[in-house]
């Protein structure tokens, strides 16, 4: 008679259930990534029956980006039913650029085709169609990195692989577009409080002692805000990553600055050691940083975060913290005192909630 050791068997039963379920999680993980590019890529490419509602691709449309005075905001977000879905917060971003801006062109630039359906359906977008310098654009996704370092890039269908897809797209878009066309690049969750003619081209801000933000850039379309752009553009192709969430954005005007400014420190970051490029302190973007966020929110915190921002040309209000704190239109909190001066059209039209 054969005698079987009993923990012989049983580490033979565990090899087998562990191995069964690593082929599991590797089957689930290419279904999942197969199935997440087909959809994104189907949803980036597709066509609508009516091509006269669709925005103008920017590559082709009668109205170009002008040289260098430009501001650009990025859409990457999916829209089920081909229709232009902006919200409240979004829109006021676009109006306050606008109207302070008046003499540059404001660009709303969607990564997906999308249209319009029924404009009197849309109190936002009214509100934003009032401003002459406000222009809604597709961006061909197929072929905007054309005769650029990312072409080839793009092709791959990389992009469409990651983890955080709308976020990281968003990070290329940005530094594609500078790279283009140059000019003023906003992120969606912003105020614009002041005009941008008296700032010298080529800034970013410093989010804090370790980061140089992303949220607000300026390259200029020649010179050495071109070849600052492209070095951006060849960051991103060499250290790519769709599994940080920080690494494409702020992570490359980050690491593009420190080698040209030849110090760790965004605080030291002058336009002496950065080749005509101005790094701004905090309060220049980011005065309020995303850990007190609840500052804009809060009637109690009104004043104090009113008097934060007092010297700010742009305040930032980290959407990705914010998005689910309401705003009641006539409220005394500093986000909605802040909508009501800078972006008065869009708070007006947003309905009981901001």
């Amino acid at each position: 008679m054969v005698s079987i050791n009993p923990f012989h068997a049983s580490g033979i039963i565990r090899r087998r259930v562990y191995i069964a379920m690593g082929l599991l999680l590797v089957m689930l993980y290419i279904m999942y990534s197969i199935d997440y590019q087909h959809l994104h890529e189907n949803c980036f490419v597709r066509e609508f029956p009516d091509p006269f509602r669709v925005l103008e691709d920017v590559q082709k449309s009668h109205k170009q980006p002008k040289h260098g005075r430009n501001i650009f905001f990025h859409e990457t977000s999916c829209s089920e039913d081909g229709v232009i879905k902006l919200n409240a917060r979004q829109a006021c971003a676009i109006e306050s650029a606008a109207r302070m801006n008046p003499d540059w062109n404001a660009f709303v630039l969607f990564a997906a085709p999308v249209g319009f359906r029924n404009r009197s359906a849309l109190p936002l977008l009214d509100a934003l169609h009032s401003y002459p310098n406000v222009n809604l654009r597709y961006v061909n996704l197929s072929t905007y990195a054309q005769d650029t370092p990312l072409e080839e890039w793009m092709q791959s269908g990389e992009i469409f692989r990651s983890k955080y897809m709308n976020s990281h797209l968003s990070d290329i878009m940005r530094y594609l577009t500078l790279f283009k066309y140059g000019g003023t690049y906003l992120d969606l969750d912003v105020v614009v409080l002041k005009s941008f003619n008296a700032m010298e081209p080529n800034y970013a801000g410093a989010e804090s002692a370790r980061w140089v933000a992303a949220g607000v850039m300026n390259f200029e379309p020649d010179g050495h805000g071109h070849e600052l752009a492209a070095m951006c553009v060849r960051d991103l192709l060499l250290n790519f990553n769709g599994q940080d969430w920080g690494n494409n954005g702020p992570g490359v005007i980050t690491r593009v600055l420190k080698r040209i400014c030849s110090t760790q420190a965004p605080l030291m970051m002058t336009r002496e050691r950065c080749r005509h490029f101005t790094v701004y302190p905090p309060e220049a973007f980011y005065a309020i940083n995303f850990d007190d966020y609840l500052q804009f929110f809060e009637e109690r915190w009104l004043e104090q975060a009113m008097a934060t921002v007092n010297r700010s040309i742009v305040v930032h209000v980290w959407n990705k913290f914010s998005k689910d704190h309401k705003v009641r239109v006539g409220s005394r909190v500093a986000y909605g005192v802040l909508a009501e001066q800078f972006c008065p059209r869009v708070y007006k039209a947003s309905g009981e909630f901001f």
